[in-house]
This record gives C-alpha cells, structure tokens and sequence, in this order.
C-alpha cells in the first residue's frame, strides 16, 4: 500500500529574498553575516526551499543562491517595497499568484512559518501577515498576491516608501498563533547575538 503525501501549503507560492540592501545599521553586508555557521541568507532561503519558484531580488551578481533566480531590483536603494515590486512582477510573469517575502533581517523564519501563513490564505484576502509580540502585523516575511503589483506600483511612483502600506488592511489575513521569536529582526550586530539568547 502506497501512502499519498499531501501537496505542500506553497506548491502554488513563489518565494522571493530582497537582498543588497545598505545594512547601514549593521555596519556590513547582513545577507553575509554568519549565524549558526551559514550566512543570513542561507538562512532565509532554507526557510522557503519548499516553493517550486524561488527569486533572488538583488544587485545583479552579488549573491548566488542554487535553485534560486536572480532577479534585478529595478529600483536600487529604494527599500523594501520596490524589492515587493520586483518580486510581484517576477512572480506573475512566471504565472504565480501569491509571493512568500522577506528580507535577510528574519533568519530565524522555518518552513512551518510558512506553511502556516499559505494555510491561513483567504479567497478575498491580498496579504497574510504574521502578528509580532506587540500585536503588529509584521509586513516583511509575508505572503502578497501577485495582484497588488499595480498598487505598489502606484505606491512607489507616488514616493511611498512603506512595505506596510504595501496591502490594504481590510484585506489582511493577520495570523496570531506563532511564536513571536520567529520575528526577530536583524538590524544590527547586538540583533544577531541576541537570536541564540
């Protein structure tokens, strides 16, 4: 008797890393920074290795990641946002319909965070974000649908920088039942020490 395994929640998810960033707060490149002997990078992209479309939004020839794609922020130094934008636009020319996003500042995210935001998904919903401990929803290490790509669109042509504006509220799924440690944001060395604390 053969036993069927159940298709993952991000079979239809494609996964994109905004990396390159100015890491001034850091001090150095955080997508290179070691923790748990592989880079921020490394880990991130462990995290989402369950979704078939993988892209890397970054300078052009900065990282390399196996099985991942590189794809070119089309709007350098403009934050996070612009890095969504890339990846929407990536995302639906590839046929994708939903974007798993984040950064290299949130090395501790698995694959069962994941999982459990593409399970949380809505037929209406454009967004499915993770609440911190402080009961924000957290817009970066998030899942977007591909159709916001004219809002955020719209958003950076008009000088927003925000990814939080990124989705409209009314249609966030916000997603409260995992371990807030899972969050925890890199901006600066004394960030990295503390994930083992």
């Amino acid at each position: 008797m053969q036993i069927r395994q159940s298709p993952s929640p991000l079979v239809n998810v494609t996964a994109a890393i905004t990396a390159g960033g100015q890491s001034r707060r850091f001090g150095s490149d955080k997508a290179a920074a070691r923790w748990r002997g592989r880079s921020l990078l490394e880990h991130v992209a462990a995290a989402l290795e369950e979704c078939p479309v993988r892209l890397l939004v970054a300078p052009p020839g900065k990282y390399a990641l196996p099985g991942w794609l590189a794809v070119p922020d089309v709007r350098p130094g403009e934050g996070p946002l612009a890095g969504l934008e890339a990846a929407l636009q990536a995302a639906a020319q590839a046929g994708g319909s939903w974007v798993a996003f984040t950064g290299v500042d949130l090395p501790a995210l698995t694959p069962a965070f994941w999982s459990a935001l593409a399970l949380a998904r809505k037929p209406d919903a454009l967004s499915v974000q993770a609440v911190d401990a402080t009961g924000r929803a957290q817009p970066l290490g998030a899942l977007y649908r591909t159709a916001l790509l004219p809002r955020v669109t719209g958003l950076l042509d008009s000088g927003e920088r925000r990814l939080r504006l990124a989705a409209p509220q009314e249609r966030t799924v916000r997603v409260s039942d995992l371990s807030p440690t899972l969050l925890r944001n890199v901006n600066t060395p004394d960030d990295l020490l503390a994930l083992d604390e």
